[in-house]
């Protein structure tokens, strides 16, 4: 089930909040029933936007690098949820080498790696952190601002398994997105790696992804008799283009004003009154690189200087030629004032919490994944001490649950993805 945990909204139950709601029963057995054919990533996070009449993931990401964001109360969740996963994938796991991306110097994405140590060590296991980082040769530790310390040393190959001196590990888990591209010690490896090499963003799509989405989300729309839109942004995929040299800017276009005439049209059907946006955004990576906010083709065709740096590159130095349309999602949330949207993050095929990711600079139609966010811990409901009290009399209804149900439908999406994509020979563990 899905814990209970504060949202920002207030007010009302919305419609589309309370049909997901009554069909609980039935939502938790296809639940069931679809991780019985298809394997659940190790973790995961989605980034939502409620728009009140719509609520839809806009991003799901592999390996969710925000672990120091979550509220400390949720740790238990995590660990459970862990031992779960272990259970599957390696019942006498003992030891486990943690991959983490080559982000020596940025103290919040280290304290994430710290956060996950910590709840994989209380899961049971004995955790190093093997580093691809070409700079560290020897043994490095790094002090953490609340007094922690990390010791990252240099990943070793032995024959057809990895790890650090003197530790063998039964699992490799790879918080690193590989955008730089598939390192050759990590290929072949007999020792079970999660998320599988596959998964890295230098061969994953956004595109296959949503294309995933599509059929989960139509297949959960039948079992609620809904409209899948209502939980499913639309997309289109565009290729060769070269933002520097404004190469593929007229078919860039022409994508943008197709699906903003799709928008218009759903925007009619449901009366809806508030103007229709896309996203353009780079087809693989993240850290929210490479993305740009449209209302109208016009808008791509002769970009500015600053707007085609922007647009060229993302992470690791990676050139942008093929990108994601896809339909603006509006968030009606807001914490303090500011702009907000949920992130929610799962471990194997559990809601374990999430956060806000808070702008105070940007729009309801805008990308919140931009320098100037902070995030702020969600909780859980009071005076609710335990994930879940929906047997306590005069209990409220969980609100959050909706949420939960729309980021496992981007997770299993995420699961026939990395079926679908996976090389001829390799396997899924």
């Amino acid at each position: 089930m899905v814990p209970r945990l504060t949202t920002a909204l207030t007010g009302p139950i919305l419609d589309l909040e309370q049909r997901i709601l009554e069909a609980m029963p039935r939502i938790e057995h296809w639940f069931r029933t679809q991780w019985l054919e298809h394997a659940p990533p190790v973790y995961g996070s989605v980034d939502l936007r409620n728009a009140g009449f719509k609520l839809a993931p806009v991003d799901m990401n592999l390996f969710p690098g925000g672990f120091n964001n979550l509220n400390p109360d949720f740790h238990p969740l995590c660990v459970h949820a862990t031992q779960a996963a272990l259970e599957k994938s390696c019942p006498d796991a003992r030891n486990l080498l943690l991959i983490p991306e080559n982000h020596t110097r940025n103290q919040f994405y280290l304290q994430n790696v710290a956060a996950l140590r910590y709840i994989l060590q209380q899961a049971g296991l004995n955790v190093r952190l093997g580093s691809l980082a070409p700079e560290i040769t020897e043994p490095t530790a790094i002090a953490l601002p609340d007094g922690r310390e990390l010791l990252l040393e240099p990943l070793q190959r032995n024959g057809n398994r990895v790890g650090v001196a003197g530790f063998d590990p039964c699992i490799v888990l790879l918080n690193n997105d590989l955008s730089a591209g598939i390192p050759p010690q990590l290929e072949g490896i007999e020792q079970i790696l999660q998320p599988p090499l596959h998964a890295g963003w230098s061969t994953r799509k956004k595109t296959n992804h949503f294309a995933a989405y599509d059929q989960v989300a139509a297949e959960f729309a039948d079992l609620l008799g809904i409209d899948p839109w209502l939980i499913n942004p639309y997309f289109e995929r565009c290729d060769r283009i070269n933002f520097q040299e404004r190469l593929g800017e007229e078919s860039l276009a022409e994508k943008v004003d197709s699906l903003l005439t799709r928008i218009r049209a759903k925007y009619k059907e449901y009366s809806i009154d508030a103007q229709p946006y896309v996203i353009v955004k780079a087809n693989s990576g993240t850290y929210g690189m490479g993305v740009m906010s449209v209302k109208d083709a016009s808008e791509v065709i002769g970009l500015n200087r600053r707007q085609r740096n922007k647009m060229a590159v993302i992470k690791e130095g990676q050139e942008v030629h093929e990108v994601i349309v896809q339909e603006g999602v509006h968030t009606f949330e807001s914490l303090h004032d500011a702009v907000a949207e949920p992130v929610v993050y799962m471990i194997d095929r559990y809601v374990v919490g999430g956060f806000y990711r808070v702008h105070t600079g940007r729009g309801p139609d805008e990308n919140l994944n931009a320098p100037g966010m902070h995030f702020e811990p969600l909780a859980f409901d009071t005076p609710c001490s335990l994930p879940d009290c929906g047997a306590e009399p005069d209990c409220p209804p969980n609100r959050f649950y909706a949420y939960g149900v729309v980021a496992r439908l981007a997770l299993l999406a995420a699961s026939l993805e990395i079926e679908q994509t996976a090389p001829q020979e390799a396997a899924y563990a």
